[in-house]
């Protein structure tokens, strides 16, 4: 499901009130406020849904598949997403 098709889910989900630019715009506050929640606090815990958080990744040793040389990947942050116990397959 691609961003289109969930601002459609969501127009039909709250009804016919709702124009699908107004869901479009529901969608994006949603993605915002995530957004500087964890940039803010490094963590979004969504009852029901999951968690957002941020975790450091150690630097280490790879390679180049096109080349088969070693290269160094630094360390970086990275998202990490835990899905609730209700939304598990």
């Amino acid at each position: 499901m691609n961003k289109a098709q969930l601002t459609d889910e969501i127009q039909k989900i709250l009804g016919k009130d709702v124009s699908k630019a107004c869901a479009e715009k529901a969608l994006n506050a949603v993605i915002e406020a995530i957004k500087g929640g964890i940039k803010k606090q490094k963590r979004v815990a969504l009852i029901g849904f999951g968690t957002f958080s941020v975790v450091q990744r150690k630097a280490r040793t790879g390679y180049n598949p096109q080349t088969h040389q070693k290269i160094k990947i630094k360390a970086s942050k990275a998202l990490k997403f835990k899905a609730s116990k209700s939304i598990k397959l």
